[in-house]
C-alpha cells in the first residue's frame, strides 16, 4: 500500500498500550436544550453516565467512548449548541476522574471542534469523527468533511495529544457524491487529512461491517483500523484478527438496546470471548 501520511505511530498502542483495544460507549441521556429531555435532574443524568462507565470497566474494557446519543435528532455542527460541549465536559471529567481510562468523544453529528474541546477540558485522549474528509448525505443533511478547521482549531488549543478516529463509509449515510470514487480511496483521504486510526462501520447503530468491507478498509491504511458498529460475542474474534479494536455499544446493553443501561453480564461475556484474540 502506498503510505501517503508520515504518521507512523499506532494510536492505539500509545493511547491503550495494548495492539488491540475493547472500548465501550457511554451513550449520554438526552441533554438539555435536546428534544427528549424532560426534565431530568443534571445528578441523575450525570449518575446514569458514571454507573455506564463503572459497569464497561469492571467487566474489562480498556476505554470508553461517551456520546451525546440521547440528543436525536442529532444537530449539524454549526447548530449545536454550547450547553452540549458545557454537559458533556462535565460527564468527562467525571468519568476521568473515577476510571482512570482512557477516553474518547463523539458529538452527534459529525462535530470535531466541540468535541475537541471537551477531550481538552475534560482528560480525554480521542474524539470520533464521523465525517472526517469529503461529504455525504446523512440523516442531518449534506454533511462536509471538518478536518481543516478541526485541526487548526486542535492547535490553536495545543492539543496534539488529542487523536483523531475517522470512520470510513460512515453508517446512516448515502455516499452518492462520492460514488466515482473507491472505498480505498476514500480511505486514504482519512490518512492524507492527518487522522490517526480510522474505523469501519456498517449502515447503521447496531449493524455489523461485513469481513469483506473491513478488509477492504484495511487494505487501504496503514493506519490502526478498529471496527465501530454490530460487534458482539459472536463476531469479535473474527473482527479483532484483522484489526486493532473494536467500538461496541448495543451488544454490551440490556436486551442488546442501545438506550438501555449497560449489562455488566454481557460486558463480562463478551470481554471473555474476545481473550483469545488478544491474547493470540
Amino acid at each position: 500500500m502506498q503510505q501517503i501520511s508520515d504518521n507512523t505511530q499506532s494510536a492505539i498502542r500509545e493511547i491503550f498500550g495494548t495492539d488491540k483495544a475493547l472500548i465501550g460507549m457511554i451513550h449520554c441521556p438526552p441533554f438539555p436544550g435536546a428534544p427528549r429531555y424532560r426534565s431530568a435532574p443534571m445528578a441523575g443524568i450525570y449518575d446514569a453516565c458514571m454507573r455506564d462507565a463503572e459497569a464497561l470497566i469492571e467487566g474489562g474494557m480498556h476505554g470508553l467512548v461517551i456520546e451525546n446519543h440521547g440528543d436525536i435528532p442529532f444537530s449539524k455542527p454549526e447548530d449545536i449548541g454550547h450547553e452540549t460541549a458545557a454537559f458533556m465536559s462535565v460527564v468527562t471529567d467525571r468519568i476521568s476522574q473515577a476510571t482512570g481510562v482512557p477516553l474518547g468523544i463523539n458529538v452527534l453529528a459529525n462535530a470535531p471542534i466541540p468535541a475537541i474541546a471537551i477531550a481538552v477540558a475534560g482528560g480525554a485522549r480521542f474524539i470520533r469523527v464521523n465525517q472526517w474528509a469529503n461529504a455525504y448525505v446523512a440523516n442531518e443533511g449534506f454533511m462536509e468533511g471538518r478536518a481543516a478547521e478541526a485541526m487548526r482549531y486542535r492547535s490553536l488549543l495545543r492539543a496534539e495529544h488529542v487523536k483523531v478516529f475517522a470512520d470510513s463509509h460512515v453508517k446512516h449515510g448515502a455516499h452518492a457524491i462520492t460514488a466515482d470514487r473507491t472505498i480505498q480511496e476514500l480511505t486514504r483521504d482519512l490518512a492524507f487529512f492527518d487522522a490517526d486510526a480510522v474505523i469501519a462501520t456498517g449502515q447503521r447503530t447496531g449493524n455489523a461491517a461485513t469481513i469483506e468491507e473491513i478488509e477492504e478498509i484495511g487494505a487501504a491504511t496503514h493506519l490502526p483500523l478498529l471496527v465501530g458498529s454490530g460487534v458482539d460475542k459472536s463476531n469479535v474474534v473474527e473482527i479483532l484478527k484483522r484489526t486493532s479494536g473494536v467500538i461496541v455499544a448495543s451488544s454490551l446493553k440490556h436486551g442488546g438496546v442501545w438506550w438501555n443501561p449497560v449489562d455488566i453480564d454481557r460486558v463480562k461475556a463478551f470481554v471473555e470471548a474476545a481473550r483469545p484474540a488478544l491474547e493470540a
